[in-house]
């Protein structure tokens, strides 16, 4: 059997039962890595002989009678986690000699269940990208076409989850990082509730490791199937040892519906601030039919879904005024010229962006203020649905983009261009107010590419639609290996 493959439940029952061991499927893992990993650069800091290490202690641990929710099982790490005896850059040059001296607390805890890391995946500079490149470990192509991006910033993760190199990985999302490759690459993938996973470790070198909440990023688990999705989550959630973990314990609802006839779903395939690409509103019709067959309710609109257009203003504010706050002195001075320079009638997201990284505390304070009417009118929404399902973006895989200048990248949504950062709106939807999202594999393209949608649930029930999630994978099919 192709072990690569398989999902980490069926692995896991293997090895209780004695099929295979950790050391054949790490040393699987790692043959497949050195032979295909040249094409796709997935793994871009391997640790293979601490991996074998592992696996050898994995079968010790198994033949003394332990058993852990992950022993044995191969994983890889986004390389933006620090893991002792590896360098962690985030892509960036300055810091491709950087060295932690810790685990982050992810790290440990899949140390704890028993998980083999192979490596770290790839990430773009800083991880401030749709795309996965930099220029300390190059370019990771998407399994399906080369020529395309497997996304980003959790774009290695997902390569490699479609490659076969692991079994289960982890990655983060602020600006869709989980969501947004696993779209590209067929696989799966979940954003957490803000604040449901501690983040301590997954910092910009070479900052200290400290317990801090950042707002709206979080961590979260990659797989091939749903169910695994859960198995990983359930190893990652939890408060932070350090600080809230001190007084808390977890205890997550359960999925509120068990069957695809109970669910109750709002369905959208519409921005008003982008269009959605031929492709992917195919990809969101698809699971909404397989929701309709299956019997459950399932509405195109609602008067309590909470404005779009000002949803995506207030998360391109939240995102991008955080994502300069320790830009230097001179590069914020130029910013502030331009922003000046702008129209008062330009509402476009591109003007939203360069308000929002020379905001004030001030205007910080309004915006966060805005989002707490957000975050209640997801609360009303959700009393009357499950679910939401829409895009995560507006199109397929695209070709690698590797201009210097984001600002004058533009993304092609059926032969019509728009600004490169406007195909955030999507991933922003449940980013801004803090809700947890599911990135499902919901078919093709006409070109063959891998099409995703992401399953919206109410904050802190995570298993609501990490369930939905597990229903339609059998409704509609799940992964598939690139061909």
């Amino acid at each position: 059997m192709d072990w690569n493959t398989q999902s980490a439940e069926r692995i896991a029952a293997a090895l209780r039962a004695g099929e295979v061991t950790s050391v054949e499927l790490t040393d699987e893992a790692i043959t497949r890595i050195e032979r295909d990993d040249k094409a796709i650069n997935a793994i871009c800091v391997p640790d293979f002989d601490r991996a074998r290490a592992a696996a050898r202690g994995a079968d010790q641990a198994r033949a003394r009678g332990e058993d852990r929710p992950l022993l044995g099982i191969p994983v890889t790490v986004k390389e933006s986690y620090n893991i002792a005896g590896l360098p962690t850059t985030w892509g960036i040059p300055l810091h491709r000699d950087y060295m932690p001296a810790e685990d982050a607390v992810q790290v440990s805890r899949l140390k704890s269940a028993g998980a083999v890391v192979l490596g770290k995946t790839n990430v773009p500079l800083g991880l401030q990208d749709v795309q996965s490149f930099n220029e300390i470990h190059g370019t990771t192509n998407n399994p399906w076409d080369h020529g395309r991006t497997s996304g980003g910033s959790s774009g290695g993760s997902a390569a490699a989850l479609a490659s076969g190199f692991g079994a289960l990985s982890i990655g983060s999302d602020i600006g869709g990082s989980l969501r947004t490759p696993a779209h590209f690459c067929g696989v799966y993938a979940h954003k957490p509730t803000l604040g449901l996973a501690a983040i301590r470790g997954m910092v910009p070198p070479p900052a200290p490791a400290l317990p801090a909440e950042p707002d709206l990023a979080v961590v979260g688990p990659m797989a091939r199937t749903a169910r695994d999705l859960t198995l990983l989550l359930d190893v990652m959630a939890g408060p932070d040892p350090l600080t809230f973990g001190v007084a808390h314990d977890l205890t997550l609802p359960l999925a509120r519906r068990e069957r695809l006839c109970d669910f109750r779903v709002l369905v959208l395939d519409e921005h008003p601030l982008l269009p959605t690409g031929a492709a992917v509103r195919a990809g969101v019709n698809r699971v909404a039919d397989a929701l309709v067959d299956g019997g459950a309710r399932v509405e195109r609109h609602s008067p309590l879904l909470p404005d779009l257009t000002e949803a995506a203003m207030l998360y391109t504010q939240l995102l991008f005024s955080s994502q300069v706050a320790r830009f230097p002195v001179e590069a914020y001075e130029q910013l502030r010229t331009r922003a000046a320079g702008l129209g008062a009638d330009d509402q476009s997201l591109d003007a939203a962006r360069l308000r929002a990284m020379v905001f004030s505390h001030r205007d910080w304070i309004e915006a966060n203020s805005r989002r707490e009417l957000h975050r209640h009118g997801w609360r009303q929404l959700f009393a009357e649905f499950d679910a939401v399902v829409c895009p995560i973006t507006p199109t397929p895989a695209f070709p690698h983009d590797h201009n210097p200048d984001p600002r004058e990248r533009r993304i092609d949504i059926d032969g019509v261009e728009y600004p490169y950062f406007d195909q955030l709106v999507w991933a922003g939807l449940p980013t801004m107010p803090g809700l947890p999202a599911t990135a499902i594999p919901a078919g093709r393209s006409p070109e063959g590419l891998p099409v995703g949608v992401q399953l919206i649930g109410p904050m802190f029930e995570d298993r609501t639609p990490l369930r939905l999630a597990e229903l339609l994978e059998q409704k509609i099919g799940g992964f598939q290996a690139p061909t």
